[in-house]
């Protein structure tokens, strides 16, 4: 019988645990096909929200080598499945190419920089967060020209999240007394407590069908065509109330990061 077919009876768990008690590589091998699953479900999940995204085939590609590493560095102690552990590497991963290649074009930039501004400039006049009417208006161009730009942000307002997010956890980190043991240093623990509450409350800033949507995607890992489905409107819409919700909870972790 050859070591594959041994395996077959060995639940995922199982084998991991087997696999970092021997390093042995045809459990290694075993393991990545087991996962590989998680890097094309992502990469299908995530192209939807990138105008000009790599082939799903090379998303796979660097997705196998990101298994590999996070079967080496995962540690059961931590309490977190693999699954949830190897699946925030490849979405960093993937994040992490797109900063690389830099596929937002200079007048995507543009358009969302615009928005941005025209989005503070209301929101401190109205002390709300303006409509897509308003905002349309104050840009001088029509609802359809404002949600067709918006659409068209999603990936700035993935990747400037995600920089903001990291922007904030630099700055807190900054002022932890340093210390070389981690039972030592609740720091890192309080202070991930703090950002997720404040992702909680920026989420709860979002209207209703804003939350929906984020919560199908980033929680259910639903893709847009299938949150379509699910809140029975187009393809495009999602993408718009998407990058709409993106783009608030980026505006309001920065406004705390600045204040």
């Amino acid at each position: 019988m050859s070591a594959q077919g041994s395996y077959s009876e060995m639940t995922n768990e199982e084998l991991l645990r087997k696999y970092k008690e021997t390093n042995d590589l045809s459990m290694k091998q075993e393991l990545v096909m087991r996962y590989v699953y998680i890097v094309k479900s992502i990469a299908l999940q995530m192209r939807d929200v990138y105008l000009s995204f790599a082939q799903v085939d090379d998303m796979v590609n660097d997705g196998v080598l990101a298994i590999m590493s996070a079967l080496d560095k995962f540690d059961f102690e931590k309490n977190v499945k693999f699954e949830t552990y190897v699946s925030k590497r490849i979405r960093g991963m993937i994040i992490d190419l797109a900063r690389r290649q830099d596929w937002i074009p200079r007048s995507v930039r543009k358009s969302a920089k615009e928005i941005d501004n025209a989005t503070m400039e209301l929101y401190n006049e109205l002390g709300r967060y303006p409509t897509a009417e308003e905002t349309a208006e104050y840009l001088h161009v029509s609802v359809n020209k404002y949600h067709e730009a918006l659409g068209k942000t999603n990936l700035f307002n993935v990747l400037s999240l995600d920089m903001v997010l990291e922007e904030t956890m630099e700055n807190k980190k900054s002022v932890q007394l340093p210390s070389n043991n981690q039972q030592e240093q609740p720091e890192a623990h309080l202070l991930e407590q703090e950002l997720h509450g404040r992702l909680v409350e920026a989420l709860h800033s979002l209207k209703e069908n804003e939350q929906m949507v984020v919560s199908l995607y980033y929680v259910e890992e639903l893709n847009m065509k299938e949150i379509a489905k699910v809140l029975e409107v187009s393809e495009p819409r999602i993408s718009q109330i998407h990058a709409n919700a993106l783009r608030k909870m980026r505006l309001y972790l920065k406004e705390d990061l600045v204040g």
